[in-house]
């Protein structure tokens, strides 16, 4: 899949800028072609709790944002994206003191 695929699956609407970003985030993603359709699916998942799949302002990763309007929905997220991490081996750092992931990239 291409990055503008990519970026349209994510809701993005391409542009120069965006494609620019996207490319960076591509190529400091450790082993990102292993993850890519995985990292997809998770957003489709997490929809459905208010949450979803970025590309960071702050830094060269995707980030994962859970915005679920409650408890229970947050703990719903959280156990779709500790399943993604461990399944698909993805290594994840979590921003202090928010339900905000980067996704760094495949570990062996």
């Amino acid at each position: 899949m291409n990055n503008e695929a990519m970026l349209k699956q994510l809701g993005y609407a391409p542009n120069e800028a965006l494609l620019g970003q996207i490319d960076k985030i591509v190529r400091n993603t450790k082993s990102f072609e292993k993850i890519q359709k995985h990292i997809l699916d998770l957003h489709e998942h997490l929809k459905v709790d208010d949450s979803h799949v970025a590309m960071s302002n702050s830094e060269d990763f995707f980030k994962i944002k859970i915005e679920a309007g409650s408890p229970e929905r947050t703990e719903e997220a959280k156990e779709k994206i500790d399943h993604f991490a461990d399944k698909y081996k993805v290594s994840l750092r979590q921003v202090e003191g928010k339900n905000t992931f980067y996704i760094l990239g495949f570990t062996k």
